[in-house]
């Protein structure tokens, strides 16, 4: 494929604020910007698509209590299966991300985002809930096996008006730029595919043949262990 023929990234930003005006909104829209810049810089273009998780609220309970997903949790959810690449954005509300971030992504198929480029970003009012992201959101998006960059960003109050925090912003930026460029996620899955769990539905069917009258299947039904008729 030619540079001419290159297609744009396609680049998901996440953002799990409330508020309006939202910091953390302001936070992505700022790495969008910046992936985007970077990007241009090596003759890409990027195709951005923001993703207000608060748009999402009315249909989360159904999500999490059921696994039913409605409409705009399905086009999320295909949104974030097509993308090249990901910033993620949560506010930190009592030393961790916020429930809304952290029950969003808990919901997704644990196979949607193997080897998925991704730049996390938190918000806080004080600088004590720096280590929010690497120590809380990193942990959670590893166990969804994703590519996250080194460079992780947080902003509290008072680094708004840092420059410190504009240059994490590029340096986060171009390494996002870095692994979507260099295929990662499609070399990934190509050679490792059949070497994961491919859980929650992707099992290839296999998951047809539970026995759904084990005793263990009828407890989880709400049954008991006595005789069935």
């Amino acid at each position: 494929m030619t540079d001419t023929e290159r297609r744009p990234f396609r680049v998901v930003v996440v953002n799990a604020g409330v508020s309006d005006p939202s910091s953390t909104k302001m936070l992505a829209d700022r790495l969008a910007l910046r992936v985007e810049a970077a990007a241009q810089r090596g003759g890409d273009t990027v195709e951005t698509l923001h993703l207000d998780l608060r748009e999402l609220l009315p249909e989360l309970s159904g999500a999490l209590a059921s696994g039913h997903l409605g409409p705009k949790f399905t086009k999320a959810i295909e949104a974030l299966r097509d993308a090249d690449g990901i910033i993620a954005t949560a506010p930190v509300y009592k030393a961790g991300p916020s429930g809304l971030f952290s029950s969003f992504f808990q919901v997704l198929d644990n196979d949607l985002l193997i080897a998925k480029p991704v730049v996390l970003g938190a918000t806080a009012g004080t600088a004590r809930h720096a280590l929010v992201v690497d120590e809380q959101m990193r942990s959670l998006f590893a166990f969804l096996r994703t590519m996250t960059t080194p460079t992780s960003v947080f902003a509290s109050t008072e680094d708004w008006q840092d420059k410190a925090l504009g240059k994490r912003i590029d340096r986060a930026a171009r390494e996002l730029v870095v692994l979507m460029a260099s295929g990662v996620e499609a070399q990934i899955k190509d050679s490792s595919w059949e070497h994961y769990q491919h859980v929650f539905g992707s099992a290839g069917g296999s998951e047809l043949g539970i026995d759904l009258n084990s005793d263990l299947m009828r407890l989880a039904a709400g049954g008991s262990l006595g005789p069935q008729k």
